[in-house]
């Protein structure tokens, strides 16, 4: 359950942006930040959702309008990782 969040970034990034972000850089450079993803708090992430993320985007082609930006971060917060997703649950059937 550790990297749930990492991997529930990595989505809403890639819904955001509308086309699908490289993980393993995404994981490098929350090394860089000195964030380790496999225990990510929520203040951490929408921390990164500033600057970083946008330097992030910038160095592989994308970018994100302050409206979607804002959208990510109140999906971000929003996120609980002890609870199973629509897609976990729809699995286990």
């Amino acid at each position: 359950m550790a990297r749930r969040r990492f991997d529930h970034l990595v989505l809403e990034i890639s819904v955001a942006v509308g086309t699908r972000i490289p993980r393993y850089p995404l994981w490098l450079r929350l090394h860089e930040f000195g964030l380790n993803p496999e225990r990510l708090s929520c203040q951490a992430i929408i921390t990164f959702c500033g600057a970083p993320l946008t330097r992030f985007l910038a160095d592989h082609g994308l970018a994100l309008p302050r409206r979607a930006r804002r959208r990510l971060e109140r999906n971000l917060r929003r996120y609980d990782p002890a609870l199973s997703t629509p897609y976990e649950r729809m699995a286990q059937i």
